[in-house]
C-alpha cells in the first residue's frame, strides 16, 4: 500500500537538503565577497545566509525528533517537537538574522566604507539569485501539491507542516534580500553615498523580522495545541452523525499532534441500545469509521452521554 504520509516527508525533506546546499554555497560567496568588498549589505547578506543553513540544519533534526514513537511520558508521541524547532528557527531568524543586520546597518551607516572590486558583490548576487530563485521553485512546486485551491498566505496559516513554508519564505527573503543589496551597493557607488549600504542592511534587517513574526505565530499556534483543519472537522461530524446508532453529537474536539497526527474527541449521545455488548461494537465502529476519515486521525475518543442501554432480558 502507497504510504501518503512517507511521500510527503520525502518531499519535505528533499526541499530542505535543496535549501541547504544552496544556503552553504552562498554563504561561503557572500563571505568571501563581504571580505574583499567591505560591503555591510553582503555581509548581512552571509549573515542571512548562515541563519537559513542552521534553520535548514534545525527542521531536519525536528522532524526526525517527532518521528520517535510513543512512550510512557508522551503517550501521544514526538510529533509537536517539530512545531518546537520550527518556533526555535523564528526565534533565530528574528535574534540572529533581524536584530545582527539591523546592528550592523546602523554601525555602517555611522562608519560607512565601500572598498574593492564591487564586481565580486554583482557577481556573487547574481550566483545567489539563482541558487535561491531554484530552492524557491522547488518549495513552491511542493506547496502547490499540496494546498489545492487556497491561496499561498491561506496555506501558510491552515498548513499543518512548517517545514515546506519556512523554506519558501526563506527563499523569498533571500530573493528580497539580494535585490536590496544590489540596490544599496550599486546606488552608494554610482552616488558616492557609501551609507546607502547600511541602509540596505537594515531593510534586509527589517524583512527578516517581518518573516521571523509571521513565522513565530504560525508555530506558535500549532505549539499550542492548533485544532485539526475546517474541512476535516467537518467530514469527521458528518461521519459521526450519520451513523445509524447516534441520535446526536456535540462538538467535535481535535487537536494537531505532528504534521500527519490527529486527535479527536466528541461527545455522542447514541440511540437506544440492546445490551452493553452492542454498544461497544457501536462505539468500535464509529471510531473505525472516524479513523478512516484521513489516515493522519491517531487517536479517537468518544464520550457517551445520556447513554439508553437496554439490558436483554431486563
Amino acid at each position: 500500500m502507497f504510504c501518503i504520509e512517507c511521500g510527503m516527508a520525502a518531499s519535505s525533506h528533499k526541499v530542505i537538503y535543496v535549501a541547504l546546499t544552496a544556503n552553504v554555497l552562498i554563504a561561503t560567496a557572500k563571505f568571501v565577497t563581504a571580505a574583499i568588498t567591505g560591503s555591510s549589505s553582503m555581509l548581512a547578506e552571509g549573515f542571512h545566509s548562515m541563519v537559513d543553513i542552521g534553520n535548514s540544519l534545525l527542521l531536519l533534526f525536528g522532524m526526525r525528533r517527532s518521528k520517535r514513537p510513543a512512550d510512557e511520558l508522551h503517550p501521544f508521541g514526538h510529533g509537536k517537537e517539530l512545531y518546537f524547532w520550527s518556533f526555535v528557527v523564528a526565534v533565530s531568524v528574528f535574534s540572529i538574522g533581524g536584530i545582527l543586520s539591523i546592528w550592523d546597518g546602523a554601525h555602517h551607516i555611522r562608519n560607512p566604507t565601500l572598498s574593492g572590486d564591487l564586481a565580486w558583490s554583482y557577481a556573487v548576487l547574481g550566483f545567489a539569485a539563482v541558487m535561491d530563485g531554484y530552492s524557491l521553485l522547488v518549495s513552491l512546486k511542493e506547496i502547490r501539491r499540496t494546498k489545492g485551491t487556497q491561496s499561498l498566505w491561506q496555506y501558510i496559516q491552515r498548513s499543518k507542516d512548517p517545514t515546506v513554508y519556512t523554506v519558501a519564505m526563506e527563499d523569498g527573503a533571500d530573493l528580497a534580500g539580494i535585490a536590496v543589496a544590489f540596490l544599496a551597493i550599486f546606488l552608494g557607488d554610482r552616488l558616492h553615498l557609501p551609507w546607502l549600504d547600511g541602509v540596505g542592511s537594515i531593510a534586509i534587517g527589517v524583512l527578516l523580522v517581518g518573516i521571523a513574526i509571521v513565522l513565530g505565530r504560525e508555530s506558535k499556534n500549532l505549539l499550542v495545541g492548533e485544532s485539526a483543519s475546517r474541512p476535516l472537522v467537518e467530514k469527521i461530524d458528518r461521519v459521526v452523525a450519520s451513523d445509524p446508532d447516534v441520535d446526536a453529537i456535540g462538538q467535535v474536539l481535535t487537536m494537531q499532534l505532528g504534521p500527519h497526527s490527529v486527535l479527536v474527541n466528541i461527545d455522542v449521545r447514541f440511540k437506544p441500545q440492546g445490551s452493553l455488548q452492542a454498544l461497544e461494537a457501536t462505539i468500535r465502529r464509529i471510531e473505525d469509521r472516524v479513523r478512516a476519515v484521513d489516515t493522519s486521525i491517531q487517536h479517537v475518543f468518544l464520550e457517551a452521554s445520556s447513554l439508553q442501554v437496554q439490558q436483554i432480558g431486563q
